[in-house]
């Protein structure tokens, strides 16, 4: 069931970064929807979700057996491209440039949490504005609302998990309170949202 909690912006031009963040139960999440996503993606893909610091990541290998799309951890250097997806590394916060640029900032970390989907979304709003889509998938805690606000303020475009499919309701039921969610989804309808949003003249 779709339901609408804010105003939905026109979406011109066309979605350019697809932001998909989580914690707690977003690998299953992340697993789902990328799996539904089609390889011809015209936009790029950034997940940020909570990993523990001080191990290695397989995240991005594990998501990667499930996507059309070819998923890689996001390193210094990286610039976004259509149809891939970037996953943060584990100790550090991920910020996108307006060139499509990927930094890695070493900056404390935030409520306790690095990389934080806050901060990731701040920059994407900045960077990006009108031409970003934020998915709040499945999480605990509240990480990633005053993200979703400041891309929504930008012009950007914001969806959430509903509780009914969400593992942990936290991070979604947070953003959904900020006021600045166009759609509440099922896990299962998510996928297909994201590609309407990217291709507009297709919806």
């Amino acid at each position: 069931m779709t339901v609408p909690t804010a105003e939905s912006p026109s979406v011109s031009p066309p979605i350019e970064v697809v932001a998909l963040v989580g914690s707690a139960g977003g690998i299953r999440a992340l697993s789902h929807v990328l799996g539904a996503l089609p390889s011809d993606l015209e936009a790029a893909v950034v997940i940020v979700v909570h990993l523990q610091a001080g191990h290695q990541s397989v995240l991005a290998e594990i998501l990667n057996r499930h996507s059309a799309l070819p998923v890689k951890q996001a390193a210094r250097g990286d610039r976004l491209e259509p149809g891939h997806v970037y996953v943060a590394p584990p100790d550090a916060h991920l910020i996108v440039r307006a060139d499509g640029a990927l930094q890695l900032d070493g900056s404390p970390p935030i409520h306790f949490l690095r990389p934080s989907a806050d901060v990731f979304l701040n920059s994407l709003a900045s960077s990006h504005e009108n031409r970003a889509l934020v998915v709040v998938l499945s999480g605990a805690g509240s990480d990633g609302a005053v993200g979703a606000a400041a891309v929504k303020g930008a012009g950007g475009f914001v969806l959430a998990q509903d509780q009914a499919t969400s593992e942990y309701f936290g991070m979604p039921s947070a953003a959904i309170a900020s006021g600045v969610v166009d759609r509440v989804l099922a896990l299962d309808d998510i996928a297909a949202a994201v590609v309407e949003l990217v291709r507009p003249s297709l919806s």
